[in-house]
């Protein structure tokens, strides 16, 4: 584990993302990492719920790493954008729930992540934003299927063709995030939360997951190959 971090507390694993210098922003080596880790615990019958953070005090994850982005072609933007696919898709598809305690900037494939966990816990400091057509580009690794599934189509559409920023405040007034905490009790209270869902059925927790997720998902995964084919062709302009 080169840039993830994970830590078992009894039942609950803690997953982070360990790049500080470079805001944790996302690269293949470490999707393929963070993909592996989820894996392994979801698989893992010891744990009950999944927590995942970064490192530091200024970051989740600041999102994908633009100096890697800006050498794609087109075929290399389709592989990028169906790796990161594939981590929020597992994220999502999660038997166990899967909490984002969002210590800081969640920005293009790092509020993606976010968006594919089951539970957003975010510190006051938090910010949120698809900042991708600042670069050209659409959100490739879920944005434009789950943000709206999330927080409505309006304030989706307003993020997504926008790509400013915003605050936890202005997070949970749209229901982007469950909760807003200080940043000295974030991690504490997202634990907290996630030993009482582990103390319910786990059974019925994960047949909850599916069926909420089915229900969104008749036409998801046509929107996300879409998503992913015009992520991809942008990378030609």
């Amino acid at each position: 584990n080169m840039f993830i971090k994970k830590e078992l507390r009894d039942d609950l694993c803690i997953i982070r993302v360990d790049r500080e210098e470079s805001l944790n922003a996302m690269n293949p080596d470490i999707l393929y990492e963070l993909y592996d880790n989820i894996n392994s615990s979801i698989g893992n019958k010891n744990i009950g719920a999944i927590i995942i953070t970064g490192s530091g005090d200024k970051a989740f994850i600041a999102g994908a790493d633009i100096k890697l982005m800006q050498k794609l072609d087109k075929k290399g933007g389709k592989e990028f954008g169906e790796l990161g696919q594939k981590v929020t898709n597992i994220i999502e598809g999660s038997s166990k729930p899967v909490i984002a305690a969002i210590n800081g900037f969640a920005l293009g494939g790092g509020c993606e992540i976010a968006l594919a966990c089951h539970l957003r816990f975010a510190s006051k400091n938090a910010k949120f934003g698809q900042p991708e057509v600042k670069l050209g580009l659409i959100p490739g690794w879920g944005g434009t299927q789950r943000l709206p599934r999330i927080v409505g189509k309006g304030n989706a559409i307003e993020l997504i063709i926008g790509g400013h920023i915003i605050d936890s405040n202005e997070a949970l007034r749209i229901g982007l995030v469950n909760k807003v905490f200080d940043q000295s009790i974030l991690l504490h209270e997202t634990i907290s939360f996630a030993k009482i869902i582990i103390d319910n059925g786990p059974f019925a927790i994960s047949q909850s997951l599916k069926c909420i997720n089915d229900s969104s998902n008749y036409s998801i995964i046509e929107g996300l190959k879409k998503e992913v084919e015009q992520f991809s062709n942008l990378f030609e302009s």
